[in-house]
């Protein structure tokens, strides 16, 4: 069969082989036990409703073998024969164009050299799932290369539920992950249900298909890196930043301390992980021994070198041992999967990489007493560096939170806030997102290199003429990324699809986008998907990341992110996606993602004309509402532009009034 011919089957009618299990991929960790006897029975029932009576017999004892070695049911044996890649959008079978790119988004997020877990279908963060199982993905594919574009196909995490009439303007897909009751939100809650096959955690862009590999994250990073240096008034130039995971987002941390021009060391447990890395070219060296890394860093810092050195080892260790050696750590933080501290996301120090995955799947409840145990002793080597001058800031990984948990050293005097803030607290709150700035990202759907470098070339134009009429206010934003998208050819950054990200304002993006569509428009380049992460201006409600920096009580609400999806939907997005979970945990935020295909048609001008305009505005109205100075500023200056835009302005309160009346 073609390529064409496999997507449009779906689930074979007739069962292929099965699979064998392929010791050389990067796999998920055995999921811990969870389930009753009736409970995996359940489990079963559900997995062989995708199939035929005829195939159950076959089926059922394959699929409990999988649940009882693995924790889940992933369907191996119905894995594609074909390379899983982002093809060029005229390689899809397919009645509209738009489903075609929402494929290419899918195959991409699967990508072996994007995935951390291809098999299991997770993208990244140890759980950031695309599909629960092998079914699910052949079938939301037959049915995106059936699909016109008077239909909407819902998915229900995962779940590809069915297609419904609609209307051209409606988005092509809506996607839920993991909409909980809310009090069913706790860290079992998922393990149970995931292993029914009811829900799946969708992190950010791997259940919304809008993941480009690490240089996903790379800008971002690169953005707080220079920042957080500038923040302590230090040159990045042979210093030292420290931090750990080399995942599918921690990834990111090597290539952008390179780019900011520092000395980067990285700590990852994972030999695989660390390897590829290495291979991809986002790291520059690979070191096991303890005293060899100290010796390349104090040599590091006396040649004033730029380098990226991945530690294959514990974290723990790097940061206890540089005390013991006096290493000075300029800058400081962690950006393991925290959010995932039983199942994989962080591990204990002491214990070897096959021992913890072992422990965790077998003994459980030693596993966290051993990882809590290693969060007391990071935090406790932590608070050594700092007093000696070290700025360390929380990644948005729920480090701060999970270590206040595991009982460490973590609080402020006060008992309340933690003794560190979050680099969204401290960087990018006040620095880009309440001005607007966020991660805006395009993929070209031919496949072409040089549709990209055309596409850099038009937006590093659009931000030099914006820059010229800026207001003072966002002109260390605007300088930065015109520096960003000018060497992002240089730093090698494409993993899997042709992709870029910018951080941008609105006007950025819309003035972007708009010459992209002109330049469909007239042929010079091929489709082009439109998309950001979740982690942006408005998104996002997640009280300890992307909205740490709203003080007025409301950064444990919602509301925000939801009104952004529906918002987006009804304004001409191609599809959306609502989230609970990412990169701070399952229960611990809501997200909210769209993509949008753009086809050079006036009615792709209308479409992300209105829509972009709300996404980045509603985040700066909701953080303006919240007293933000930045955001007050960005919204007024969006209303002088906007003749339609009217919103709420906060009137300030002097602080001797109600200090009079609490005194």
């Amino acid at each position: 069969m073609t390529f064409k011919e496999q997507i449009q089957q779906g689930i074979p009618t007739v069962l292929p082989n099965p699979k064998p299990y392929e010791p050389n991929i990067n796999h998920a960790p055995k999921r811990k036990e969870i389930l009753s006897a009736d409970e995996k029975k359940l489990a079963l029932r559900n997995a062989l409703r995708y199939f035929d009576p005829k195939d159950h017999a076959v089926l059922a004892p394959e699929f409990l073998d999988e649940l009882n070695t693995y924790g889940r049911i992933y369907m191996y044996r119905l894995r594609p024969d074909y390379e899983m890649k982002a093809r060029p959008i005229s390689d899809y079978p397919g009645k509209s164009e738009q489903a075609k790119a929402i494929m290419l988004m899918i195959q991409n997020n699967l990508d072996y050299a994007v995935a951390q877990h291809p098999h299991e279908l997770i993208t990244y963060g140890g759980n950031g799932a695309v599909f629960q199982n092998w079914a699910q993905y052949l079938l939301t594919m037959k049915y995106l290369s059936e699909m016109t574009d008077e239909q909407t196909l819902t998915i229900y995490s995962g779940h590809p539920m069915g297609l419904y009439p609609s209307h051209k303007d409606a988005p092509r897909v809506v996607v839920t992950n993991g909409m909980m009751i809310p009090n069913y939100s706790k860290p079992d809650d998922w393990e149970k249900f995931n292993a029914l096959g009811v829900t799946q955690y969708g992190q950010m862009t791997a259940g919304s298909y809008m993941y480009i590999g690490p240089q996903g994250i790379v800008h971002g990073t690169t953005i707080t890196v220079l920042n957080g240096f500038r923040k302590i008034k230090t040159n990045p130039e042979g210093n030292l930043f420290v931090t750990s995971g080399l995942g599918g987002m921690s990834g990111a941390q090597p290539k952008a301390g390179n780019i900011a021009g520092c000395i980067t060391v990285c700590a990852e447990v994972n030999p695989k992980i660390t390897h590829i890395r290495h291979s991809q070219g986002w790291i520059n060296e690979v070191i096991e021994n303890i005293d060899q890394l100290v010796s390349r860093v104090r040599q590091a810092k006396q040649n004033k070198e730029t380098v990226s050195i991945a530690y294959l080892g514990n974290v723990v260790d790097v940061w206890e041992r540089f005390d013991e050696e006096n290493l000075y750590i300029d800058l400081g933080s962690d950006q393991t999967s925290l959010h995932n501290p039983w199942a994989g996301g962080y591990y204990p120090a002491g214990i070897s990489f096959e021992d913890s995955n072992k422990m965790m799947a077998e003994n459980p409840e030693l596993f966290k007493q051993k990882v809590q145990e290693s969060l007391r002793r990071q935090t406790d080597a932590i608070n050594k560096h700092t007093a000696k001058g070290t700025y360390f800031f929380d990644y948005g990984n729920a480090f701060l939170l999970e270590a206040s948990r595991a009982g460490a050293d973590i609080m402020a005097a006060n008992g309340i806030d933690f003794r560190y803030p979050s680099y969204v607290q401290d960087i990018m709150g006040p620095m880009c997102f309440d001005y607007g700035f966020g991660p805006f990202r395009w993929v070209c759907t031919s496949g072409k290199p040089e549709d990209l470098q055309k596409t850099d070339d038009i937006a590093c134009a659009v931000l030099e003429k914006l820059a010229k009429t800026a207001p003072e206010e966002i002109q260390q934003q605007m300088q930065d990324n015109i520096r960003w998208i000018k060497g992002a050819q240089q730093n090698k950054l494409v993993v899997g699809s042709q992709a870029r990200i910018l951080y941008a304002d609105a006007e950025g993006r819309i003035k972007i986008a708009q010459a992209f569509n002109q330049a469909i428009a007239k042929g010079e380049i091929g489709y082009v998907v439109l998309g950001r992460d979740h982690h942006d201006v408005s998104g996002t409600d997640s009280p300890y990341r992307e909205t740490s920096n709203i003080y007025d009580g409301s950064r444990f609400t919602a509301d925000m992110a939801i009104q952004n999806v529906i918002g987006d939907g009804f304004r001409g997005a191609t599809w959306i996606s609502i989230h609970n979970g990412g990169g701070v945990g399952w229960g611990e935020v809501i997200n909210g993602g769209f993509g949008m295909v753009l086809d050079g048609s006036e009615a792709a001008l209308r479409r992300l004309e209105s829509m972009l305009f709300w996404d980045v505005n509603n985040g700066i109205s909701r953080r303006s509402w919240a007293r933000n100075d930045g955001a007050i500023f960005a919204i007024k200056r969006a209303m002088a532009t906007q003749p339609l835009l009217r919103v709420t302005i906060p009137n300030l309160v002097d602080d001797t009034i109600l200090d009079n009346l609490t005194t």
